[in-house]
């Protein structure tokens, strides 16, 4: 039943995510902490920062992150095909159509209007990880290292592994000693 669980999880997840990996990653978490609860949102948003200082496609890592922690290879696979087939599914479907009328408005409308969609279920994500942070931290820890990180990320472009793996080594190495 795990399995399935795992496998159907990340399928719906998949299957109602539009834009690719980051928009599918708040319907991930309200599978994974809220409806099945597998995880806490604190060890949601680990396995996020986790899966986004690696390469490759994060919905794929997060999945099988979380599904191997809970059901080994087996539930790692299901997952990871629950993760991938909803899109090369939707991608064969669609193509046909999508290059027949790709210049009509209304297929224009259609991603213009969904975007908006896309940036509040981030926004929310963003808010319920940082309450998350705050919470062991203090707020003005967290929007101070939220800040930093959107300096170091958006003005001074660098790389996001690197902006994360410095926050492990500051969690890690100094704020044990702030007494955090």
């Amino acid at each position: 039943m795990m399995i399935f669980s795992l496998f159907l999880g990340f399928f719906i997840a998949n299957l109602l995510g539009y834009g690719g990996g980051p928009s599918t990653i708040p319907l991930m978490e309200a599978q994974a902490v809220t409806h099945y609860h597998w995880l806490t949102a604190s060890q949601f948003a680990n396995v996020l920062a986790v899966a986004n200082s690696l390469p490759g496609p994060v919905a794929t890592k997060i999945a099988t992150a979380i599904a191997y922690s809970k059901a080994g290879p087996i539930g790692a696979l299901a997952a990871l095909i629950g993760t991938v087939v909803p899109s090369a599914l939707m991608l064969i479907a669609l193509m046909k159509f999508l290059q027949k009328f790709r210049k009509s408005a209304a297929v224009q409308g259609m991603t213009k209007f969904i975007q908006p969609v896309i940036a509040v279920l981030m926004a929310v994500l963003t808010f319920s990880i940082l309450q998350d942070g705050a919470r062991g931290i203090g707020w003005i820890q967290s929007l101070i290292i939220a800040a930093v990180a959107l300096v170091l990320i958006r003005f001074l472009k660098i790389h996001p592994a690197f902006v994360i793996a410095g926050a492990f080594l500051y969690g890690g190495l100094i704020l044990p000693h702030l007494g955090g």
